[in-house]
């Protein structure tokens, strides 16, 4: 049971990073994962031709929307996609996909581009998007043997199989964008907000 304060913030995801992000800076968070559909929903926007920025607003609304019912709280959704020469990135579901997603991310420059909203009485009330350019250096195959070993759970979490607050910083040759964006939650911008509506202190 959620008690009756604005002072909580609910996140609708399942991503630990997010998570771990809003906790270490301090924030009282309850999560509850948004009951969305995202590779349907991801699936008939492409169709659409959306583009991958359009993409993770949708879906980051959808997730809002979603967990909106817990009324008085402050409700975060967040969503990213990641692209490359034209082709969409989904999160992989076992190690030899990691290795699939990384080799052919070898030597190129992708978009991470990522949305956020935040909800209150049902309703969106802030909107924010950020994209950054990443480059995967050309490493080698026995590299990649030795990356996924140590990492062979964590590279699940991201649709690149790669996480920058740890030994996956040393995939890159060069990174342009905001590095919290870059994890899944620009949170500069949001804790902001936050500051802004009373809930965190001036």
């Amino acid at each position: 049971m959620i008690e009756d304060s604005t002072k909580h913030i609910v996140l609708a995801s399942r991503s630990p990073v997010r998570a771990r992000l809003l906790r270490k800076a301090g924030l009282d968070i309850i999560v509850s994962p948004a009951g969305v559909d995202e590779e349907a929903v991801k699936n008939a926007l492409i169709h659409e031709q959306a583009s991958p920025a359009q993409i993770a607003q949708t879906l980051a609304e959808l997730k809002t929307v979603r967990s909106a019912r817990h009324g008085a709280h402050f409700v975060i959704g967040a969503d990213q996609v990641l692209s490359c020469d034209g082709t969409l990135f989904n999160k992989p579901d076992c190690l030899e996909e990691a290795r699939e997603h990384l080799i052919a991310l070898r030597g190129k420059t992708h978009i991470l581009s990522t949305a956020v909203c935040i909800a209150k009485g049902g309703g969106i009330i802030w909107r924010y998007q950020d994209t950054a350019e990443l480059h995967i250096r050309s490493f080698t195959g026995d590299f990649l043997d030795t990356y996924l070993f140590k990492n062979k759970e964590r590279v699940l979490e991201s649709a690149g199989g790669y996480f920058l607050e740890s030994d996956g910083v040393q995939l890159f040759d060069w990174i342009k964008g905001d590095y919290f964006s870059i994890l899944g939650l620009p949170l500069i911008p949001i804790l902001n907000f936050l500051r802004e509506h009373g809930v965190l202190q001036l």
